[in-house]
């Protein structure tokens, strides 16, 4: 999908969102965010392998992780133009833009090989961007079908705060609303349909009560 194709309401609506707040985005988001940094640990990337991160925003968490698995080459999508911006400066001030592409695209049907030239990846993983993005069902389906045999798609996100006080969950979802974000509460369900669809295993967790979700649908070899 090329940049012209990109659906004009959603790519404007998160430049709109963020083309201020990608400026903040890190030192505030890393006290709500949890649950990333142990996606990353458990991305176990085979030596030389690809990785794609769907969403890559700032570049906090494809930076990190470049750091954490240095023989492998890592991609990052995203439908904002103004968090590329953000994250294309970071990768040259960390000195990783020769290890990390990142191009624009719609994470719900993109085409890996236009746009980085690439037919598939080992990892592909997802932090905190499904709960931003309309249709993102779509997203599962295009991350499993851009899976080498035997590679695992990694999503955390926002759950449903199931074990957590209703007044602390209320409050989340009303501070969560003014950035469009909408935990998914079909999260669960749709990974375990995703993964009995292609045949692959899936394991999940329940993080810090409810907070957080990790999901890992690993494909069969």
């Amino acid at each position: 999908m090329s940049t012209t194709d990109l659906p004009a309401s959603h790519a404007e609506l998160m430049d709109g969102v963020y083309r201020w707040q990608r400026h903040i985005y890190d030192l505030t988001r890393k006290y709500y965010l949890l649950g990333r940094d142990r996606l990353i640990a458990g991305l176990d990337v085979p030596a030389g392998g690809t990785v794609l991160e769907l969403g890559c925003g700032t570049g906090r968490n494809i930076i990190l992780a470049a750091r954490h698995y240095p023989g492998a080459r890592f991609l990052g999508l995203d439908i904002s133009a103004e968090m590329l911006e953000t994250a294309t400066a970071a990768l040259a001030r960390e000195g990783l833009s020769g290890r990390v592409t990142l191009a624009r695209g719609d994470a719900t049907n993109f085409d890996a090989k236009a746009l980085f030239g690439v037919e598939s990846f080992d990892r592909v993983f997802v932090s905190y961007s499904l709960s931003m993005i309309p249709g993102w069902e779509k997203t599962v389906s295009a991350a499993l079908a851009a899976l080498s045999p035997g590679g695992s798609l990694h999503v955390v996100d926002f759950g449903q705060q199931e074990a957590l006080p209703s007044w602390f969950r209320k409050l989340l979802r009303g501070w969560l609303k003014k950035f469009h974000v909408q935990p998914r509460e079909a999260l669960r369900d749709v990974l375990e349909s995703e993964s009995a669809r292609v045949g692959a295993s899936l394991r999940f967790r329940t993080l810090y009560r409810g907070y957080s979700w990790l999901g890992v649908i690993k494909i069969a070899i």
